[in-house]
């Protein structure tokens, strides 16, 4: 009897619903006025892809890797003659480098198969156009993205430097360097398990008597 009469008590599920509204009400919303307030995004997050033109090899991996298939590449080569070498150098130079953001599901593949960091993520999300063929950015307006990419990380003090560091500092110590670092290293590094350390083992001299 009493589940029935609760049902049938017109306008409680209403008042109930009033209430909830009149106590939200009272607490400060935190919701952030966009367009008005511009959103606090992560320094990483993923907006729109930009393109460094000059690092950018021609190399197709990013366009045979989307699954998408929104990348559109095309080039052509040409000869670079280098003084002192037999014969002049083929080089390959970027013509056409789009992406169509209508058909782009923002997986990053193709920014992580770039062996040369020609594509960077932006945190710019406002692109949206009236007309969907006004998504398929060229490569000047993905190079105008670039000056939106946010600095990469500080290095970790404490870990390994990166191959180009290492190389570039042991080009720059010169051809002696390496081998006198090698040395160092042998000089410094603990005895191998094959060979016992003599040091550790060896008898201690008897003091002196006194006379």
């Amino acid at each position: 009897m009493t589940d029935d009469g609760e049902r049938s008590t017109p306008g409680k599920g209403l008042v109930q619903g009033l209430a909830v509204t009149l106590k939200t009400m009272t607490k400060r919303s935190t919701t952030q006025q966009y367009p008005d307030v511009e959103p606090e995004l992560p320094p990483r997050s993923r907006g729109v892809i930009a393109l460094l033109e000059e690092n950018c090899t021609v190399c197709m991996l990013c366009a045979r890797e989307c699954p998408d298939w929104c990348i559109y590449i095309d080039s052509h080569k040409e000869e670079v003659v280098v003084p002192g070498a037999a014969r002049a150098r083929q080089r390959n130079v970027l013509d056409k480098f789009d992406i169509d953001f209508s058909l782009c599901m923002y997986c990053g593949i193709c920014i992580e198969v770039c062996p040369f960091d020609a594509l960077h993520w932006t945190p710019e999300f406002e692109y949206a156009e009236t007309d969907v063929l006004d998504l398929l950015h060229d490569k000047n307006r993905l190079g105008e993205w670039m000056r939106t990419v946010p600095p990469p990380p500080a290095h970790d003090v404490l870990g390994e430097p990166s191959k180009e560091e290492a190389t570039a500092a042991r080009k720059a110590a010169g051809p002696g360097a390496a081998t006198a670092a090698k040395a160092d290293v042998r000089r410094t590094s603990t005895p191998t398990a094959g060979r016992p350390n003599r040091a550790a083992h060896a008898k201690p001299e008897p003091p002196e008597q006194p006379q």
